[in-house]
């Protein structure tokens, strides 16, 4: 985990850097390298400060305005006057949400995240799917934004599955769905019986 400043902004601080109020800066002889505001977004797409769940969804939802990821992997919150580092477990976003509009080829699939941020699946935002090669357990993701992604709940990744086309690519069957013109490959039918059998235990867990 990265390295933590003695005293990391307050979230209340942060806000008001991020709209333009007067806030503390870093502190002397800080460097943006190692300046980190002690933040973590959990798996499940809370924010932690220091620990602590940030139960204040506005702030929440300021902060993931101005949040980037660099080429490195790592991300930042970047105000007007400074930018800091903060933990992500896995994808800053939760895709918790799946509005449907259309069949087939012509579906429109609109996601909608923990931040109450819709996204439209296609060719700027698509879908992809990460298999573990040891436990073929997918995991799926939709681009939203730069280089943020949101990890689609898994309620939601059934429900794909369960509209998804099958087709027959070599000895293998494979999942498709399309959204806004173009197509998007789960991969075989096969990462756990589950797709197989399209008989899910729908749990509100995200994993």
């Amino acid at each position: 985990m990265s390295k933590q400043p003695p005293n990391p902004p307050s979230p209340d601080d942060l806000g008001n850097l991020i709209e333009g109020k007067d806030g503390p800066s870093a502190p002397g002889g800080e460097t943006q390298a190692d300046r980190h505001f002690g933040m973590r977004i959990g798996r499940d797409g809370t924010w932690y400060y220091l620990g602590t769940p940030i139960k204040r969804m506005p702030l929440v939802k300021l902060f993931s305005t101005v949040l980037r990821r660099d080429d490195k992997g790592d991300f930042w919150l970047i105000t007007p006057v400074e930018r800091g580092r903060i933990d992500v477990d896995d994808a800053p976003f939760v895709a918790v949400g799946l509005m449907v509009d259309g069949e087939g080829q012509d579906a429109r699939l609109t996601f909608r995240t923990n931040l109450d941020e819709e996204i439209v699946a296609d060719a700027e935002h698509p879908i992809r799917v990460v298999v573990d090669p040891d436990t073929e357990e997918p995991t799926p993701y939709i681009h939203v934004r730069d280089n943020l992604e949101a990890l689609i709940a898994r309620p939601v990744f059934y429900d794909l599955a369960e509209m998804a086309e099958e087709a027959t690519v070599g000895d293998d069957i494979e999942l498709r769905v399309w959204s806004g013109g173009n197509m998007f490959r789960f991969g075989n039918a096969g990462p756990g019986e589950c797709f197989e059998s399209r008989n899910c235990d729908r749990t509100s867990e995200v994993s």
